[in-house]
């Protein structure tokens, strides 16, 4: 895939094309008026982009401790058949509403422990939020070239490539949201009722509840409310029944797994929703200004966003002004509101990429605008873009060297000499083709040359970069799926000792709790011992004495190498077979 990756880069970079014939890039230039108005080759642009974002080379990070948690969830409800009470490692697991359990167990069932289809479920999902960015900018502004500028940008920011790449439960509330809020928008800008884009927009808030509850409608749906209706202030003349129909059909859908859990298992569902109230106020409490660099999450944007922010200058210079200071209100509203939570992660501020990515499409639009009127940039103008511009072309030129270092001088291989040729190739003609670009001021130019850098790394490198995160040298226990002498026999660890949830995924079954110190037996015959330990180290002596004791191995599931301060005893186990001896 990477030879052929290479040819249709090189092909596309460097082919003479006809005069005549429509191409993205022709001499390094984009031929954007073709571009302007083609949705349907807006749409297969954004369609082959995405591929690369978010599905190629999805399965060379080992799973994390989010993922193994959902994944765990999954398969015991197509092991256990407990579709609508989840469990995780045999409790239950009542925290999060169970649409993507739901279709993470319909992937389990059709193709048992397949890490990269798991994963590609939350790539469609986040292919979802970049067409819905699209739609969303297109009908705000009228202009489509805006929509794919804010959905290329969107789909090149640092979180949304992370969590379209893992089997995250995240990405599918906001990008049911995202459609929620653009049939909402669409709704109160048309004229007449509306039904059907009201019924739409109900339909994905319930879906976004169903993904992960209230987060989106907090995080995402409430501050775009908060600026839109100041900014806009719509009519609800003859939308006030479609409206009720659209909040109707959201409770509907949010709340009748709730509803069950609390007819069928309240005690359990009361003690869940407590303990999850109290974790908001008790959990990860971080100062409110934990999210000042908020701005980092969007990667290679950061600067392109800080700039976009400078609302009193750019005000009177946007030609879709009030467009433009909805989406820095929002993007701040957003900012402001998951502040005012005590707990607070770096993974929630998600959901703010989605009006930031609209905020540098507006300022990229203005540059393309300004130099469509030919009008030369001048002034702070001109400082802007080119600081924001050589920046990234400077990163551009120093990832060959990254690369080599990283590659052959400090990890001793990891990619081939052929494979590191051809993507210093590339890497050197994008660097080429944004130099340009920046300082002939081609904005749009230069949008497509990032987009075209992410592909160089997506398509050529991504096993390599994995390498910063995957240990060569990890002895898994996922080994004891293919001990023959240990199928069908249960597992348990010592209750008084930690046991990471990534190892109950990788073991690839349940390991309960078992407490060493008031049992003089085995809670079953086998049974296998898993433990930070050797069993000899763990047993008491009087239960010691009357097992026979069969060392499997010691595994070590360390994400790093040893000998670095990431690696922890914490993931290294003793796995050993216990059976009560015969008495005579």
């Amino acid at each position: 895939i990477n030879i052929l990756s290479f040819l249709l880069a090189a092909l596309f970079l460097f082919y003479p094309y006809p005069k005549k014939t429509y191409v993205f890039i022709r001499e390094y230039k984009i031929n954007f008026e073709y571009m302007q108005t083609n949705r349907k080759l807006h749409l297969c642009l954004l369609l082959l982009v995405c591929f690369f974002t978010f599905f190629i080379h999805n399965k060379v990070v080992y799973p994390d401790i989010m993922e193994s948690r959902n994944l765990i969830t999954a398969r015991e409800m197509v092991e256990y058949n407990n579709w609508l009470v989840p469990t995780m490692n045999g409790t239950l697991r009542l925290e999060k509403p169970p649409l993507p359990t739901w279709v993470a167990g319909v992937i389990e069932w059709i193709a048992p422990d397949n890490i990269a289809l798991q994963r590609t479920a939350a790539g469609m999902m986040a292919m979802l939020l970049v067409f819905f960015m699209y739609f969303l900018g297109t009908g705000m502004t009228k202009r489509p070239l805006y929509g794919l500028v804010s959905a290329l940008v969107l789909c090149t920011s640092f979180n949304i490539i992370l969590m379209g790449r893992t089997a995250s439960w995240d990405i599918y509330c906001h990008s049911f949201m995202l459609g929620a809020i653009y049939f909402f928008f669409r709704a109160f800008e048309s004229e007449g009722a509306c039904w059907r884009d009201f019924l739409l927009a109900g339909t994905f808030m319930g879906l976004s509840f169903l993904g992960k509850g209230p987060v989106s409608f907090y995080a995402l749906l409430l501050p775009f409310l908060l600026c839109y209706f100041p900014l806009y202030r719509p009519s609800v003349k003859g939308k006030v029944l479609p409206l009720l129909a659209m909040v109707l059909i959201c409770l509907a859908i949010s709340l009748w797994w709730p509803v069950y859990l609390y007819l069928y298992h309240r005690d359990m569902a009361m003690f869940v929703a407590a303990k999850e109230s109290t974790a908001w106020l008790e959990r990860n409490v971080r100062p409110w200004y934990y999210y000042w660099k908020f701005f980092l999450e969007s990667g290679i944007w950061s600067l392109f966003l800080i700039t976009g922010l400078l609302w009193p200058y750019w005000k009177k210079r946007m030609h879709f002004r009030r467009e433009y200071v909805l989406t820095v209100s929002w993007t701040f509203a957003i900012l402001i509101l998951l502040s005012f939570l005590p707990e607070k992660k770096t993974r929630y501020l998600l959901p703010i990429l989605i009006p930031s990515a609209m905020v540098v499409a507006h300022v990229f639009f203005y540059w393309h605008e300004k130099l469509v009127e030919r009008k030369l940039l001048l002034g702070w103008d001109k400082l802007f873009f080119r600081v924001n511009t050589l920046l990234i072309v400077f990163v551009a030129c120093c990832l060959p060297v990254g690369i080599y270092v990283y590659c052959f001088v400090l990890s001793e291989g990891g990619i081939g000499m052929v494979v590191f040729f051809l993507s210093t190739l590339l890497f050197l003609g994008v660097a080429y083709v944004l130099f340009r670009s920046a300082v002939k001021v081609r904005p749009l130019s230069f949008l497509g040359g990032v987009v075209f850098l992410f592909f160089i790394v997506e398509a050529f490198l991504m096993p390599s970069v994995a390498g910063l995160f995957n240990n060569p040298d990890m002895k898994s226990i996922k080994a004891v799926r293919d001990v023959e002498v240990l199928r069908n026999v249960p597992f348990y660890y010592p209750e008084d000792e930690e046991l990471r949830i990534e190892l109950v995924y990788e073991a690839g079954r349940r390991i309960l709790p078992w407490d060493l110190s008031a049992s003089e037996t085995l809670p079953v015959s086998p049974m296998v011992l898993v433990s930070a330990r050797s069993a000899d180290e763990v047993l008491p002596d009087t239960l010691k004495s009357r097992v026979n004791m069969t060392f499997i191995g010691k595994f070590d599931d360390n994400r790093r190498k040893a000998n670095t301060k990431w690696h922890s005893d914490i993931f290294v186990r003793y796995v050993t077979l216990l059976e009560m001896k015969k008495v005579p």
